[in-house]
């Protein structure tokens, strides 16, 4: 493998390594993988395929889960399939078209989700604090447009990416050492000035994902300031229970992803290796535990799955007195 470094050459092919330091262990890397990959796919797909069937649940917080476990699956095929084919066949080359469309994808479905998680925080926060208004609030029409408003804001905020990548120049070196493309990781081996990618990076991640972080915070300071003005111990009890699983998804999406910052910015003596390892569980842990904690948490979703696994057996043999 050669890697040019012409002045003028800007390079249209590019070898993604997986996780410098760790080659040698890279089958017992994909075992953990593999098995989230298939247990995100698996779960997700039921999860949705079970909202979809049972009119019980075409309620708003089912259908904001339906919408955030198909951003789950969009996210964790993104990245995964790509990750295993470099651990198994050291598959590692993409293209420039390829990896910029990954670095689309890839960051508009994590915007995606993060506005999901804030709407369902919103449906949380009326269904306790207006429980009574909270069918006529949140119809079916306004679920509808809130999903296409997540999804344009996601979109339309990622797409100039590909254009600020699409004016570089990539002549310092063609070799990523990671699993999968991102902007700033990939726009630093530019021999342009990036600072306009840089500046822009930061717009979207203070206009999207931090100012979602912030209203999700002011919703859950509304809906306590509400719970604990009920008399009753077990009304409390009950409402701050129908947040536990939104709270654990929430951490889980964004807990990884916060300490991945830190370790970037402050952690420079850590080996490359974990930051790649880190960036990779932001992308493994939410989408295969976001099924189990909502299936396991939420009766309505854990009856439907113990019907839909275990069906009932039906007795065809009839009994008659002589």
């Amino acid at each position: 493998m050669t890697t040019l470094n012409h002045t003028g050459v800007s390079h249209t092919v590019f070898y993604l390594l997986g996780i410098p330091g760790l080659e040698d262990q890279y089958w017992c890397i994909s075992i953990p993988f593999f098995i989230s990959y298939v247990i995100a796919l698996l779960g997700n797909s039921l999860l949705i395929f079970i909202i979809f069937t049972k009119r019980s649940l075409h309620e708003p917080m089912y259908l904001f889960l339906c919408m955030l476990a198909g951003t789950d699956l969009v996210l964790s095929t993104c990245t995964v399939p790509q990750a295993l084919a470099i651990f198994w066949f050291r598959a590692g080359e993409i293209s420039l078209n390829r990896c910029t469309a990954q670095v689309f994808f890839l960051t508009s479905t994590f915007i995606s989700e993060s506005g999901i998680l804030l709407v369902m925080a919103f449906d949380r926060y009326i269904a306790i604090c207006y429980p009574l208004r909270y069918s006529t609030i949140l119809t079916h029409t306004l679920i509808g447009k809130i999903g296409a408003v997540i999804f344009l804001r996601s979109y339309c905020t990622i797409f100039p990416i590909i254009f600020l990548l699409k004016r570089l120049t990539f002549c310092r070196t063609n070799i990523l050492p990671t699993t999968v493309c991102e902007h700033i990781a990939l726009a630093k081996y530019s021999c342009d000035d990036i600072r306009i990618n840089i500046w822009y990076g930061i717009f979207v991640l203070i206009s999207t994902m931090i100012l979602d972080v912030v209203l999700i915070f002011v919703s859950y300071v509304l809906i306590l300031h509400a719970v604990f003005g009920i008399p009753s111990q077990d009304a409390r009890h009950k409402a701050l229970n129908t947040c536990g699983s939104h709270v654990c998804v929430i951490i889980l999406f964004y807990g990884p992803g916060i300490f991945s910052s830190f370790t970037h910015r402050f952690g420079r003596h850590i080996s490359p290796h974990i930051h790649v390892l880190l960036a990779n569980v932001c992308v493994l842990v939410p989408p295969m535990m976001n099924p189990i904690i909502y299936g396991i948490k939420t009766k309505q979703i854990r009856d439907q799955v113990t019907h839909v696994l275990f069906p009932p057996k039906i007795c065809l043999w009839k009994w008659e007195p002589d």
